[in-house]
């Protein structure tokens, strides 16, 4: 049996595409769960107001697909000015500066983390998750 060029090729196209769609659905998997996290995670109101846990509730995913690219992007929908002063602290009325709350740098890193870490693993698997 002689395998052609062609045939060879067809093969090469399939494996290339199985590990792009593994990929992609990889990232996708890792940024609802850093959207999870960061629900978990965020800051919510100590005040009795209907605000209460709005900011948390609000993180979303936008993916965006193109052929051999994919982009996550975990945002908050509701209130995404906070994220910001949140994560970074901010001046108040008075001049005095509030105190960074941290949360959404270390989603962030460990999301990097699992997802370089998975994509390596889909890679030496030839595809297979």
């Amino acid at each position: 049996m002689h395998k052609s060029i062609l045939d060879i090729k067809d093969i090469l196209n399939d494996y290339c595409q199985e590990i792009q769609d593994n990929i992609t659905k990889e990232a996708e998997q890792i940024a609802n769960q850093g959207k999870d996290i960061l629900k978990q995670t965020s800051p919510k109101s100590k005040k009795n107001t209907s605000h209460k846990g709005k900011y948390a509730k609000g993180w979303r995913v936008k993916v965006e697909k193109g052929k051999g690219f994919v982009n996550c992007t975990i945002y908050n929908a509701t209130d995404y000015q906070l994220t910001h002063l949140l994560e970074n602290g901010h001046l108040t009325r008075n001049g005095s500066k509030t105190k960074p709350i941290t949360h959404i740098a270390p989603v962030h890193d460990k999301c990097v983390s699992d997802y370089e870490k998975n994509v390596i693993k889909i890679i030496q698997s030839g595809g297979k998750k």
